[in-house]
């Protein structure tokens, strides 16, 4: 059962990414426009009352917005993780298995999470002995 949810899992997240790429796409946006375009040169367009009309052109709006602020979250995500790279790279104590932890999937990222949590457990730990230490 473990399997079938992994794989199913997997499918999901190459799913994820594709649908990511694609709505942030430039291309993707010139489709969503010329169909917002389309549609609102539709004779059936022009038989609408003023309320249909707006609450179309605030559709339409809507729509067009998906793909925008798609595109600003992956240039900004991207840029971040360029960032964080580096900062990984740069720290010569850091581990390196972080660098571009953004490609994992969800289950490799809760188990690294599992890892961290414990170190931070070791080093609250650590911390307390040396306080103890440094009153005695």
């Amino acid at each position: 059962m473990k399997k079938i949810y992994r794989l199913i899992e997997h499918g999901f997240e190459k799913l994820t990414s594709i649908a990511i790429l694609t709505l942030g796409n430039s291309i993707t946006f010139i489709v969503a426009f010329g169909t917002v375009l389309y549609w609102f040169s539709n004779p059936q367009f022009a038989h609408h009352d003023i309320h249909d009309k707006i609450g179309d052109l605030i559709l339409g709006l809507t729509f067009l917005s998906l793909f925008v602020i798609q595109k600003s979250f992956n240039r900004f995500s991207a840029a971040l993780h360029l960032k964080i790279n580096e900062l990984i790279a740069s720290n010569a104590d850091a581990s390196n298995k972080l660098i571009s932890v953004e490609e994992k999937t969800e289950h490799e990222i809760a188990e690294l999470s599992k890892e961290y949590a414990e170190l931070v457990e070791i080093a609250h730990k650590e911390a307390e002995e040396k306080k103890e230490d440094n009153t005695v």
